[in-house]
């Protein structure tokens, strides 16, 4: 299991991914399930991957391959016009990775499906998210909707519903990322450090560098010790239950 989220600032967007895999308790690994592709001052698009291991990973080096052929050739997400016929070009991809594995076993179905969150804006147009599901449609994060999560999403969430503004700073934005995925980390061992953040500011056509939250980061464990703290204290404040 993993967590992903994507966020849909009034300035930008922001990422965050955790990094681990495993197939059993004895087995659990490091993987970097965050992905970017750039052409500066003109486009940046960043790829968020849920599910089976082996299916993002090829979803993501044919991505890397067809965006190396001659434009002429082969659709590449580094040559679509808009954001939603990138969205469209990765929900083909993920479908044909998909596909070609379900021929191999009765569980295949299931085993292989994986889904994606794709964000990033081309010249001329503003950022967009999408949450592209394992069948290759998806969905587009709007005002209504303007954060979108993969994964174990259940723990995290209520800390979005209750506490994200689009209008907030990017500062803040991590700050509230870190809460929710620190709540999913207290509750599913499935989910775990390092984090991967990237934040993107809307017409710069740039990647700011991105940041791991290690177990040992100090920012890290102040917003996690924070929060436990708060949330304690929340509690106490309220009055007791009188029978």
């Amino acid at each position: 299991m993993t967590y992903c989220v994507g966020l849909r600032l009034d300035h930008g967007l922001v990422f965050m991914s955790d990094t681990r895999t495993n197939s059993g308790v004895d087995n659990v690994s490091v993987f970097r399930k965050m992905s970017h592709w750039h052409r500066p001052g003109e486009r940046v698009i960043t790829l968020l991957s849920a599910g089976n291991l082996a299916t993002t990973q090829s979803v993501v080096s044919m991505l890397d391959e067809r965006s190396k052929v001659p434009e002429d050739r082969m659709p590449s997400i580094l040559a679509s016009p808009t954001m939603f016929q990138v969205a469209q070009l990765i929900g083909d991809t993920l479908r044909e990775v998909i596909a070609t594995h379900e021929r191999t076993g009765e569980d295949a179905e299931a085993t292989f499906h994986s889904t994606l969150i794709l964000g990033g804006q081309i010249k001329g147009m503003p950022p967009r998210l999408f949450l592209i599901y394992p069948e290759g449609n998806f969905i587009e994060a709007f005002d209504d909707t303007p954060f979108l999560q993969i994964g174990e999403t259940k723990y995290g969430r209520p800390i979005l519903v209750r506490a994200f503004d689009p209008a907030m700073s990017f500062e803040a934005a991590v700050k509230l990322l870190l809460v929710s995925f620190d709540s999913t980390l207290k509750a599913n061992l499935s989910v775990g450090l390092p984090l991967d953040l990237q934040i993107y500011e809307t017409d710069s056509f740039e990647l700011a560098p991105r940041i791991r939250f290690e177990e040992d980061d100090d920012y890290y464990k102040t917003v996690s010790q924070g929060w436990g703290k708060a949330l304690r204290a929340a509690f106490a404040s309220l009055p007791d239950f009188e029978f």
